[in-house]
């Protein structure tokens, strides 16, 4: 592993040269160790700005995600030193690859570390540490919301495909994303070294225990520490994906709307790190332009015109220009009423969510939507309700909202919800869903169930349709086969542009 750090900080020493004396600005790297809470080890590499004086500098922090190494950001590292005068520093997080420790999933070590990382960068890489900000990706992106509320010197923040509540991303509902808990399970374990907290999460989830797990949650998620990043008057870009399969994005919509700083919301098509992927490594990338500019007008203080700007961005999901919205929008909506029916549980239909990282990558690269022929729903097996067509077309743009009558057989019942454009031949193209576990054999009850918020256009001449079923791959599901669910008098309300 040391050899090929070698030669990959060989290979970015070669392509970004070293600088002369009197050198136009450019910036060099180098790979160091940092010490970081309780003296543990962590590989960073640290790009420096040149041709621009002697500093200080203003100093961006980025810790890398799950089961990435620090390479991560070298490239918009090496942008952002050569074009604005930042000293990056982007670093292994602890407990992966060649940086020491053991993973605590976003807890007080590790984000003890980016306060470490600042200190090390101020007194050995000419860093200013009145103009410090923090950026990440996934892992990392938790991490700098994290580290925003515990040191009051991190003026700004970027934080991508990120979480906000850690229970509500993988515990949808009281529902295991099982598909997410996998693939996190499998990468820490390849490229890491689980410490006590993650060994025993994933005891509890191996044994059907997952709900023991949440009690972890409120502290490594940025939604409990809302006051004191509040208080800190943190500048805060959010950036995730419509169809994120891990970290889904009506947590991150919530979490916006309790913001009182400076704040922008940034939603477009793609999955888990899929819309930032490019930016990271230097490629042109609209989001990473974004937090570019962001950390030059709320770290370094240019007077660039951000602060004037709409501060949420969303791009509709199936293709279109970005919309931009002064708030989260909540303008005019429709309600589709839904009739009574029944349905036997425990067995899967041809509607389901896709598959995590895939399915979104699809759609936000090739505008390939999660489909379905709607006609082969099994209306046995599922609740089937079609709205009006809309002749001119609509954009829909919120989050859609259903007011559900339920009354299941068994005791324990997962429903999941998918909504639906369909065109004339009855092919649907999934637009959001939900899971929603359901408790209480026998009772009749009513829920109120927030589908993930979306942006897209619906074609002229299409409808909407939304199906109800009792598995899907992504999830781990609790329904028993063979009990049954009926629906009483329900709605759906879908908010519009």
């Amino acid at each position: 592993m040391r050899r090929s750090l070698v030669l990959v900080l060989v290979l970015l020493t070669t392509l970004l040269g070293a600088p002369a004396a009197n050198a136009a600005p450019g910036s060099t790297i180098s790979y160091k160790s940092i010490s970081g809470v309780g003296g543990t080890t962590l590989k960073a590499f640290v790009v420096e700005p040149t041709g621009i004086g002697d500093g200080p500098f203003p100093l961006l922090v980025m810790p890398s995600s799950w089961a990435v190494p620090n390479i991560e950001y070298v490239g918009a590292a090496a942008k952002l030193a050569k074009e604005s005068g930042y000293v990056v520093v982007s670093y292994t997080s602890r407990g992966f690859w060649d940086s020491g420790g053991e993973i605590d999933i976003a807890g007080p070590d590790t984000v003890g570390d980016v306060s470490k990382v600042i200190d090390w960068a101020i007194a050995n890489a000419k860093a200013d540490g009145t103009k410090v900000g923090v950026a990440g990706i996934s892992y990392g992106a938790g991490q700098s919301l994290l580290a925003a509320a515990n040191d009051k010197r991190i003026k700004a923040a970027a934080a991508l495909s990120t979480w906000t509540d850690l229970a509500r991303s993988l515990y949808p509902n009281n529902t295991v994303n099982k598909q997410a808990v996998e693939v996190l399970l499998a990468a820490g374990h390849a490229t890491g070294r689980p410490g006590p907290v993650l060994d025993e999460a994933e005891d509890a989830y191996r044994d059907g225990r997952f709900w023991e797990v949440v009690p972890i949650s409120a502290g490594r998620s940025a939604a409990s520490k809302i006051d004191q990043i509040n208080a800190n008057g943190t500048a805060v870009l959010l950036g995730n994906a419509w169809n994120d399969g891990i970290f889904a994005p009506g947590q991150i919509a919530d979490f916006y709307g309790k913001l009182t700083g400076p704040k922008r919301l940034m939603l477009s098509p793609g999955d888990h790190a899929t819309a930032e992927l490019f930016g990271a490594a230097g490629l042109p990338n609209e989001i990473w332009e974004s937090v570019g500019r962001w950390f030059d007008r709320y770290v370094k203080g240019s007077a660039n015109g951000v602060d004037a700007e709409q501060p949420v961005q969303l791009k509709p999901n199936n293709g279109g220009t970005w919309k931009k919205f002064g708030a989260w929008p909540a303008g005019n909506a429709d309600t589709m009423q839904l009739d009574g029916k029944k349905i036997y549980a425990g067995w899967n239909t041809v509607a389901d969510s896709g598959t995590i990282l895939l399915s979104g990558a699809l759609q936000g690269f090739l505008n390939i939507p999660t489909g379905v022929s709607l006609p082969f729903v099994d209306r046995n097996l599922a609740g089937v309700w079609s709205g009006p067509q809309y002749w001119s077309g609509a954009t829909l743009a919120g989050t859609p909202k259903l007011r559900l009558q339920v009354t299941p057989s068994a005791e324990t019942t997962t429903l999941f919800a998918y909504l639906y454009e369909v065109g004339p031949l009855g092919l649907g193209s999934l637009i959001t869903h939900k899971p929603i576990k359901v408790t209480g054999a026998g009772r009749t009850q009513t829920l109120d169930v927030e589908l993930e918020p979306t942006v897209w256009n619906v074609g002229a001449g299409d409808r909407l349709a939304l199906v109800i079923d009792t598995v899907d791959p992504r999830y781990v599901t609790e329904s028993t086969r063979g009990s049954s669910v009926t629906f009483g008098p329900s709605s759906l309300t879908v908010p519009k542009a």
